[in-house]
C-alpha cells in the first residue's frame, strides 16, 4: 500500500516534468524541424523529466525535502535536469558537437531557471493534489499538515511585518 501511496505523491511531480519535455517538442517544431524530430525530442525529454519531478514528490513526502525551500531544490535540480538533457540529446544528438562536459556545465546553469519554475508550479498544484487525496493516503495527510503548518508561519510573519 505505501508504493501507491508514494506514487500519488509523485503524480504533480511528474506531470510538470512531462509537460516541460512536451514543450520542448514544440519548440523544435517552431523552430522549423519536421514532425518526427519534434515528437522525438518532446518525448526523449518528457520521460526523463517526468521521472525526476515524480521523485521530486516521492521524496518531498518523505521528508528530504521541505516546501518553502529553494537551495536543496535547485541542486537536486542541477543534477537531474542535465541528466534530463543529455538522455535527450543522445537520442536526438544534435547538441554535443562541443563535448559533453561543457554541454553538461551549460546545462547545469540553465537548470536553476528550470527548478524555479518547476517549485513555483508544483507548491501552487502539490497542496490542491493532497487535498484531494489526505482521506485515504497518509503520507499526503501528513505532507498537507506539514504545507499548512508553513502556510501559517508565511502568515504569521507577514502580519507581525505591517
Amino acid at each position: 500500500m505505501g508504493g501507491r501511496h508514494s506514487l500519488e505523491l509523485a503524480l504533480p511531480g511528474a506531470s510538470i516534468g512531462a509537460v516541460a519535455g512536451a514543450m520542448a517538442g514544440g519548440l523544435t517544431l517552431f523552430a522549423g524541424q519536421p514532425i518526427g524530430m519534434a515528437a522525438m525530442s518532446a518525448l526523449s525529454l518528457a520521460l526523463p523529466l517526468a521521472l525526476f519531478g515524480g521523485l521530486y514528490g516521492v521524496l518531498l513526502g518523505h521528508g528530504v525535502f521541505r516546501p518553502g525551500t529553494f537551495a536543496p531544490i535547485g541542486l537536486y535540480w542541477v543534477a537531474a535536469f542535465p541528466v534530463s538533457r543529455l538522455a535527450q540529446e543522445s537520442l536526438i544528438g544534435v547538441g554535443l558537437a562541443d563535448g559533453v562536459l561543457p554541454f553538461l556545465a551549460y546545462q547545469a546553469m540553465v537548470s536553476l531557471g528550470f527548478a524555479i519554475g518547476f517549485v513555483w508550479l508544483h507548491e501552487r498544484l502539490m497542496p490542491h493534489w493532497l487535498m484531494r487525496c489526505a482521506g485515504a493516503n497518509p503520507l499526503a495527510k501528513e505532507l498537507l499538515g506539514v504545507y499548512v503548518r508553513h502556510a501559517g508561519m508565511l502568515r504569521a510573519r507577514r502580519g507581525r511585518r505591517r
